[in-house]
């Protein structure tokens, strides 16, 4: 690990201020931002630490939603009665992710920001456009298994690794942050993640030194909530395919995938297909999906996964 200075930040601007000096990072949990900083994929100049300005707290929205502190840790949320009475979904995604252990230092902001997990993005022997813009990308032409198949770019065909931010999409939350010179915007979550194209090193449509506050959801939609995470093994691993699920009585609902794409993967129009089935469903979900010859099983994964969460949901409700 490379040396870097340290400080604490005392006020959401005061951090986003700091954090415009070069090879400046915030750190709260640090459950990823460590791992990477020993791989030296992440070499930090200055560490801003974040953990003491309050953000950590859920509290009820004026228009009956909730705002959730960005340094809520994710075992504090998954185990929040108003998130498991009335936003089941995240709940569950958050139930799902990582351990025990790692959810009781994981953040919400952070965990929306954590990077992906690509092997080759890992192997600092490998060219990564990622960590290295313009170098390349090994895992194209590798070993691409747990690779995206959908909104990938000849840059990059990396996915976004959180299962939280599939339940946040699916939810349609916003993110709160304030900037260096004192301003505030809500970023829909729609928006959040951004798509490698020619420059997959942008990950968010963050600005420098911009920091997130809190992350706001809106009026709870009511519903059948089900998440579904397809994995290599039943703990502590990633998804091949993961699946959001809300469904109305009516037939109606969202969708919202993971283990696909380089964000959180919901397409509004394949929703209106749902009465027709998983099969609809998926063809509109997918449509223009370039899969490589390991990855093209996921197509048919996502298929029957949703068609499994469909069947779940109709018998609870």
């Amino acid at each position: 690990m490379r040396p870097f200075s340290y400080s604490r930040a005392d006020s959401p601007a005061a951090a986003a201020q700091a954090a415009q000096a070069e090879g400046a990072r915030f750190i709260a949990g640090g459950t990823n931002l460590l791992d990477l900083m020993k791989l030296d994929i992440e070499t930090p100049l200055h560490l801003i630490d974040v953990n003491h300005l309050g953000l950590d707290q859920i509290e009820a929205t004026p228009d009956g939603g909730l705002r959730i502190g960005a340094l809520v840790r994710n075992t504090d949320l998954a185990a929040d009665q108003r998130i498991r009475k009335d936003y089941a979904l995240l709940s569950r995604a958050l139930l799902a992710g990582a351990s025990g252990q790692l959810r009781n230092m994981a953040t919400t902001a952070g965990n929306l920001l954590q990077r992906t997990r690509c092997p080759y993005f890992y192997d600092t022997n490998q060219a990564c456009n990622k960590r290295q813009p313009g170098s390349g990308c090994a895992a194209i032409g590798g070993v691409s298994r747990q690779l995206g198949v959908i909104g990938v770019s000849e840059a990059c065909i990396a996915t976004h690794p959180s299962d939280m931010a599939i339940a946040m999409r699916a939810l349609d939350a916003q993110i709160e942050t304030v900037k260096p010179d004192g301003s505030t915007r809500s970023i829909a979550m729609a928006d959040f993640h951004q798509l490698p194209g020619t420059t997959p090193n942008i990950e968010t449509s963050l600005t420098p030194g911009e920091f997130i506050t809190a992350v706001t959801l809106p009026v709870p939609v009511g519903g059948t909530h089900i998440y579904h995470k397809v994995r290599d093994r039943s703990s502590y691993a990633f998804a091949l395919v993961s699946v959001g699920l809300i469904l109305q009585k009516d037939g109606s609902g969202r969708v919202a995938v993971g283990g696909i794409a380089p964000k959180p993967w919901r397409v509004e129009a394949a929703e209106a297909l749902l009465p027709k089935g998983a099969k609809a469903v998926s063809e509109r979900l997918l449509d223009g999906a370039t899969p490589t010859h390991d990855n093209q099983f996921k197509l048919t994964l996502v298929e029957r996964t949703l068609g499994s969460v469909l069947a779940q949901a109709r018998d609870e409700a």
